[in-house]
C-alpha cells in the first residue's frame, strides 16, 4: 500500500470513528437529558466532542456524518416524522459549518470552537419552530411565545437559547476536553493531520 493510499485509509478510518463516537454520545445525551438535548433550549453535551476538529480534518466529515446518523435515529425516537428531516439536513449543516470553521482556525482554539456556537445559534432556530409545531407544541417551552405567527420572536429566542447552550457546552466541557486530549497525547497533531 503506498503512502497516499494509507493516508486516505487513515483519514476515512478517523472520520468513521469520529462519526460513531459523536452519534453514540448524542443518542446517550438524548436518552439521559431528553428535552434538554433537543428543543429550543439545548445542552447537547456530546457537542463537546466537536473539539476533535482542532486536531484533524477528518473531523469535518466525521462530525457531519455522526450528526446525520444521530438526527435520523432521534427523528424516529422523538416521532417527528418527515419534519425531523429538517434537523437531519440543517442540523448536520450547522455541524459541518462549525467543523470547517474550527479546523480552519485551529491555531486559536477559543475562537475556533466558536464556529459551532455561531453555526448552531444561527441555523437551528430557523427550522426548530416547524418541528416543535409538528410535535404538538404551540408555545415555546418555558415561555408564552406562541409558535403561530410569531416567527421573528421565536427565531430570536432560539438564537439566544441555542447559542447560550452551545457556548456553555463548548467552553465549559469542550475547551477543557481539547486541552486534556492535547496534554494526554491521545490526539497527536502533525502536518495538518492527527493520529489517534
Amino acid at each position: 500500500m503506498n503512502k497516499k493510499s494509507m493516508n486516505r485509509t487513515t483519514y476515512v478510518a478517523q472520520a468513521g470513528m469520529i462519526a460513531a463516537l459523536y452519534a453514540t454520545a448524542t443518542l446517550i445525551a438524548l436518552l439521559l437529558l431528553q428535552g434538554l438535548a433537543w428543543g429550543p433550549v439545548q445542552f447537547r453535551i456530546s457537542e463537546a466532542l466537536c473539539v476533535v476538529a482542532l486536531f484533524t480534518p477528518a473531523a469535518i466529515p466525521g462530525l457531519t456524518a455522526g450528526c446525520v446518523l444521530a438526527n435520523l435515529i432521534a427523528m424516529i425516537i422523538n416521532g417527528t416524522g418527515a419534519l425531523g428531516l429538517f434537523d437531519v439536513a440543517f442540523g448536520s449543516l450547522a455541524t459541518c459549518v462549525g467543523a470547517l470553521w474550527c479546523w480552519n482556525l485551529r491555531e486559536r482554539p477559543a475562537l475556533a470552537i466558536a464556529g459551532f456556537v455561531v453555526a448552531n445559534a444561527v441555523i437551528v432556530p430557523a427550522y426548530l419552530p416547524l418541528i416543535l409545531q409538528g410535535m404538538g407544541y404551540y408555545t415555546i417551552p418555558f415561555t408564552t411565545i406562541a409558535l403561530d405567527g410569531a416567527y421573528i420572536p421565536m427565531y430570536l429566542f432560539g438564537l439566544i437559547a441555542t447559542g447560550v447552550g452551545e457556548a456553555l457546552v463548548m467552553y465549559l466541557l469542550g475547551l477543557p476536553l481539547s486541552k486534556g486530549l492535547r496534554k494526554a497525547g491521545i490526539l497527536k497533531e502533525g502536518a495538518g493531520k492527527a493520529t489517534l
